[in-house]
C-alpha cells in the first residue's frame, strides 16, 4: 500500500509538472468543478453557462465579454479520452423543445471542454495577438463529493456520528430497529450483511427526499455498475468487539475498500486537478423545509469544503505541491423563485450557512464568493396589491399540471441569523413554495443571445474572468 501510494505521488507530481509548464507558457487551461447536492441544478447550470459563453449577448458582467475581446468561442473534444461527454447538445435540446422540460440530472463525472479566443488589453494589447484560453467543466454527483470526506474517518468514527445524526429521524426507524437486533461480534453472516446494506441505502434516499444533505456514502445513492459488489454492502454499526470473521470487521473491511477502491481514485483522477470549483445549493429548498434541514445542510456544506485544497496556484506551489482549489463560488440556485427584492437576503443566508468555512479558506489563500442565481429564468416577476401592501411575486408554467401560477413564498429574514438558530422553528416560506415547480419556460432567442438567466455573467467572471 505504502508503495503503491508513492507510484501514484510521483506519477501526479510529473503530471502536475507537464499541465503547468504547457499552461504557463502555452495555452491557458482553467479546470471548473461543477458539482450540488440533490436537486441544485448542475446540469442545467453547465448548459445555460456553456451556451452564454457560445452567444454572449446576456454576458454584460463578463468583462471580456462586454468589452468587446472575446473574438469566439467554441467547443473541442476534452482532453481526457476516458471520461465522458457531458451531452451538451442533448440538454439545450430540452430546454429548448416545445414544450421545454428539465434535462435529467447527473449521474455520473463527465467533461467538456469550451475554447475562447481572447483579445489582451493593456499597453501591449497592441502588439500581442489574440490567445486561446480553455475551460475544462467537470461535472459530478454532489453525492461523491461528500465521499470524500470519509478519507480521514475510520469505519468506528463514521458509524458513530452517523449513528447519531439519525437518532431522531423517522426515515431510519427501520434500520435503527434492525441494528438494534445485531450482535457485530457474531460471525458474518452475509444475507444479514446485504439486508443491512440495503436497507441503510434506502434510508439514505428517504432521507434525500426528506431534504437531508448527509447522505453518504454517496455511491450509495448513485451505485451505477457496483450495485450489489461487496464495496456497497456495509452500514453503519455501533462499537464493540470485532474478532476475525465477525460481521463488525467485515463492515470495516468493506469500508475501507470503499474509501481505497472508490473514493481515492475519484480524488486522484480527478477532483484533486480541480483549480476553480462552484458549489450549487438549493438553499431555498432547505429553508421550506425547516430549522432541522437547514442546520443540516450548513454542516454538509462545511464538510464538502473541507474536503478541498484551498490556497493560490503560483508557479512553484503547482509544480511542487499540485493544484489547489484557489476559487470557490457558492451559488444559492433557483433565485427566479423569488421576487429580486428578496435576493440579497437569499444570498446573505447563503454567505451565513459557508461562513466558517470560507474563513479557512481564505486563510489558506482561496477567493470565496456568494450569489444567487438561476442557470435559467423559468418565471417573470409581478406585484398585486394584498392586505393593504404590494406583494413581489413570480409567476410561470406549472411543472405538474402545465398551467400558468403567481406565487408569493412569503419573505426572508434580513438578517440570516434568525433563519440559522435551529431553536426558533419558524417557517419563513409560506405552504404555496412547495408547489412552485416550474417547467421551463418557451425560450425565443434573438441571434447572439444565450438563454436568459440571473446573475450567470456575475458567476462566470469571478471563475473565469481573471484568465481572459
Amino acid at each position: 500500500m505504502v508503495i503503491s501510494a508513492i507510484a501514484d505521488n510521483l506519477v501526479r507530481s510529473v503530471e502536475n509538472m507537464q499541465d503547468t509548464v504547457s499552461e504557463t507558457f502555452f495555452e491557458p487551461v482553467v479546470r471548473l468543478g461543477v458539482t450540488g447536492l440533490a436537486r441544485s441544478g448542475k446540469t442545467v447550470f453547465i448548459t445555460s453557462l456553456v451556451a452564454n459563453l457560445l452567444d454572449r449577448g446576456r454576458m454584460p458582467h463578463l468583462l471580456a465579454a462586454s468589452e468587446g475581446r472575446i473574438e469566439a468561442a467554441f467547443l473541442q473534444p476534452q482532453p481526457d479520452d476516458t471520461v465522458p461527454r457531458f451531452d451538451y447538445e442533448s440538454h439545450l435540446g430540452a430546454l429548448t423543445a416545445d414544450p421545454a422540460h428539465w434535462p435529467d440530472s447527473t449521474r455520473h463525472i463527465s467533461e467538456l471542454r469550451v475554447s475562447l479566443r481572447v483579445r489582451p488589453k493593456g499597453l501591449l494589447a497592441g502588439l500581442k495577438g489574440p490567445r486561446t484560453v480553455h475551460i475544462d467543466i467537470v461535472d459530478y454527483p454532489g453525492e461523491w463529493l461528500l465521499d470524500l470526506t470519509l478519507m480521514d474517518k475510520t469505519y468506528a468514527e463514521w458509524s458513530a456520528a452517523t449513528l447519531k445524526s439519525i437518532t431522531s429521524r423517522e426515515e431510519a426507524a427501520g434500520y435503527r430497529a434492525k441494528v438494534a437486533q445485531v450482535d457485530g461480534s457474531a460471525k458474518l453472516d452475509e444475507p444479514l450483511a446485504q439486508d443491512l446494506a440495503a436497507s441503510f441505502a434506502a434510508y439514505l434516499q428517504d432521507a434525500r427526499r426528506a431534504g437531508y444533505s448527509d447522505c453518504a456514502p454517496g455511491r450509495f445513492l448513485l451505485p451505477g455498475d457496483l450495485a450489489g459488489s461487496p464495496v456497497l454492502t456495509f452500514a453503519p454499526l455501533p462499537a464493540g468487539a470485532a474478532p476475525r470473521g465477525s460481521l463488525l470487521r467485515e463492515m470495516d473491511r468493506r469500508y475501507e475498500a470503499y474509501k481505497a477502491q472508490v473514493v481515492k481514485p475519484f480524488f486522484r483522477d480527478h477532483f484533486a486537478r480541480i483549480d476553480r470549483q462552484v458549489v450549487l445549493v438549493d438553499a431555498l429548498g432547505a429553508i421550506h423545509n425547516g430549522p432541522a434541514a437547514l442546520e443540516d445542510l450548513r454542516g454538509a456544506l462545511t464538510e464538502i469544503l473541507s474536503a478541498f485544497r484551498p490556497g493560490r496556484n503560483a508557479f512553484l506551489t503547482r509544480l511542487l505541491m499540485g493544484k489547489r482549489v484557489e476559487k470557490i463560488l457558492f451559488a444559492a440556485t433557483k433565485a427566479d423563485h423569488l421576487h429580486h427584492s428578496q435576493h440579497a437576503q437569499l444570498t446573505a443566508i447563503m454567505q451565513a450557512l459557508v461562513r466558517d468555512a470560507t474563513d479557512k479558506a481564505r486563510f489558506a489563500g482561496a477567493d470565496t464568493q456568494s450569489l444567487a442565481i438561476a442557470s435559467l429564468r423559468a418565471t417573470t416577476e409581478t406585484d398585486m396589491p394584498h392586505d393593504g401592501e404590494t406583494l413581489g411575486m413570480v409567476q410561470g408554467k406549472l411543472l405538474d399540471t402545465g398551467k400558468q401560477a403567481a406565487f408569493f413564498p412569503g419573505h426572508l429574514p434580513s438578517d440570516p441569523s434568525h433563519l440559522l438558530n435551529p431553536q426558533r422553528g419558524e417557517n419563513w416560506l409560506a405552504g404555496d413554495y412547495q408547489v412552485m415547480r416550474f417547467a421551463p419556460a418557451a425560450l425565443t432567442l434573438r441571434p447572439g443571445d444565450g438563454p436568459p438567466h440571473i446573475r450567470l455573467d456575475r458567476a462566470a467572471q469571478f471563475l473565469i474572468g481573471d484568465k481572459l
